[in-house]
């Protein structure tokens, strides 16, 4: 999707920087990404607590790969 944005110069060029993304299109998928990705683990982070898992850890460690 073609978009016209107003991105300040000295916020892209670090975000550039920072990155080491050389192209704007790039910067703006990855920043994006993230953002989305934060979202999701916000939502994941409300579970905390809230969900019973009966896992024996030991067990698991023990057991062999089937591959």
């Amino acid at each position: 999707m073609r978009t016209t944005l107003d991105i300040p110069d000295n916020l892209m060029k670090e975000a550039m920087k920072a990155t080491h993304i050389k192209t704007k299109t790039k910067v703006i998928i990855t920043a994006l990404e993230q953002l989305i990705r934060r979202a999701q683990l916000s939502e994941i982070k409300e579970f905390k607590g809230k969900i019973n898992l009966d896992i024996d850890l030991e067990t698991i460690r023990g057991r062999k790969c089937r591959f």
